[in-house]
């Protein structure tokens, strides 16, 4: 008999006991739930000629930031394939490119495997969210790719509440805010517990500027979230974030302290850099006095997780945290050094970073008006890009010319408006 797995696919193992460790796993790792690495890796323990296991286990490690072990895993995957059908043979060979870096093959070889297994979420699941294959492609207009990419796959996947969430996030980040929400809050009625919508939830609050409830409802919904979460760090940062701009600033501060900050937060390592980075330049731009000991901190934190540029979104943070703890060596390797379809915009964000630094507001806006209609670029969501359209606001008021700061559509926090 063949066995399969919760969406009634093909899975290539003969033993029961392996295939529901493999389900399992695969649940929590698309829910962002803890424990997704230990039911991987069991399943493999349980059957070792389990290549799609192997495969997974791959994928949660690259997300921890694993990358030699992540390859290794993957290695092995490959090394099974020979007795597979087509969907696993597919399914393991689209995942190795995605592990193994080669964004353009991996990207082809899912569109061709989703062809003809539009419901594989596993497969799928690399091209979604801001940090995927389309948010880390460097190329304009990503987002829209990434919205009409997820489009085609609506009708077969249905109420798949996993699907539900992650084309509500890409519904969100073209502006299609009622789409959005209706789509993540159908996924968490099917879900409750998945915290990778709850995340989506929390972006379609930020852009609807729905602070006090959305922040009361993501309160309650972290206070069952395990600490081990893969997404506490950054739920943590949208609850310490909505706290700043409402000036609440002791909450922010202690959320921030307590669950995000390098050092006291658990989570993927790009995640730590870029939120902790991000709260204490948004926490200056809304008049914290400057804190040279944090920046120090986290820019060690940079120096020791990020000592490779490539990925444009922590060569990014990573110049921010050498810029504001006056590392200039460092800060002059991600700017001399950056690489990818962004290096021009992470160059830019690197001079500007600088500029503010040392209280040079027109250098600011020398370096980052040229690229504010390509931040897109980088990667990230709109709300974590905002930072930078908060920092050319808060340096062109401070110049006295506000007309240089970009137009706003969601609402601004009270102390960055103008007038």
């Amino acid at each position: 008999m063949t066995l399969r797995d919760a969406r009634d696919l093909p899975v290539g193992t003969g033993s029961a006991t392996a295939r529901d460790a493999y389900v399992d796993g695969v649940e929590r790792m698309l829910g962002a739930l803890p424990g997704s690495e230990a039911s991987l890796s069991h399943a493999t323990e349980l059957d070792p000629g389990f290549a799609l296991a192997h495969a997974a286990l791959a994928r949660a490690l690259q997300a921890q930031s694993r990358g030699a072990e992540a390859r290794e895993r993957i290695g092995r995957a490959v090394a099974l394939i020979g007795g597979l059908g087509e969907r696993e043979r597919g399914h393991v060979l689209a995942l190795e490119r995605v592990v193994c870096g080669d964004a353009d093959a991996a990207l082809a070889a899912i569109r061709a495997h989703l062809a003809e297994h539009p419901r594989d979420r596993v497969v799928m699941a690399p091209c979604t969210g801001v940090f995927g294959l389309f948010g880390f492609s460097g190329r304009a207009g990503r987002e829209r790719a990434l919205d009409a990419f997820l489009a085609q796959y609506a009708a077969a996947c249905g109420d798949d509440p996993w699907f539900l969430a992650a084309r509500a996030f890409a519904r969100c980040e073209v502006g299609e805010l009622a789409d959005a929400r209706a789509g993540v809050e159908r996924s968490l009625a099917l879900w409750s517990r998945n915290a990778n919508a709850a995340h989506v939830r929390a972006h379609v609050d930020y852009e609807c500027g729905d602070d006090a409830a959305g922040r009361a409802w993501l309160r309650d919904w972290c206070a069952g979230y395990p600490r081990e979460g893969p997404m506490h760090c950054h739920l943590h940062w949208h609850l310490a974030l909505s706290a700043l701009e409402s000036d609440e600033l002791d909450d922010a501060w202690a959320v921030f302290d307590a669950c995000v900050a390098p050092g006291a937060a658990w989570g993927p390592p790009l995640n730590l850099l870029t939120d902790a980075s991000s709260f204490l330049l948004r926490a200056e731009l809304l008049g914290a006095p400057r804190e040279a000991g944090r920046w120090q901190g986290l820019a060690a934190y940079a120096r020791e997780r990020f000592a490779q540029t490539g990925v444009a979104f922590a060569d990014a943070h990573a110049a921010l945290a050498f810029a504001m703890a006056g590392d200039d060596s460092s800060l002059a390797r991600v700017r001399d050094e950056a690489r990818g379809a962004a290096a021009d915009v992470v160059a830019a964000m690197a001079t500007g970073f600088a500029a503010w630094a040392a209280g040079d507001d027109r250098a600011v806006l020398r370096a980052l008006q040229p690229v504010m209609g390509a931040h897109e670029r980088i990667g990230g969501s709109r709300a974590q890009r905002d930072l930078l359209e908060h920092l050319v606001r808060v340096a062109a008021r401070r110049i006295g010319e506000p007309g240089r700061a970009p137009p706003r559509v969601r609402p601004l926090p009270a102390a960055l408006r103008d007038g």
